[in-house]
């Protein structure tokens, strides 16, 4: 079981990576997922977070198939 993680804006540049698939095992909650990921690479703290194009919280559950995108804060003027 997996789920799709994808990168958007300056973090895809930052990281040279648009996507990638993570397995599921151990995943219970969008926070499990960003510790797993800075296992692997860094996030900024005010990293942005939607599952399946809706903004979602640490506490946010994730299941089998889940989208989960990261981008940085958007800024108005």
């Amino acid at each position: 079981m997996s789920i799709t993680v994808r990168y958007f804006a300056s973090l895809r540049e930052r990281l040279g990576l648009d996507e990638e698939q993570l397995e599921t095992e151990g995943l219970q909650t969008v926070a499990d997922l960003r510790r797993r990921i800075a296992g692997l690479r860094e996030l900024p703290e005010r990293t942005l977070v939607a599952v399946n194009q809706e903004y979602a919280d640490p506490d946010h559950p994730l299941k089998d198939g889940d989208e989960v995108a990261f981008f940085p804060p958007v800024t108005g003027g």
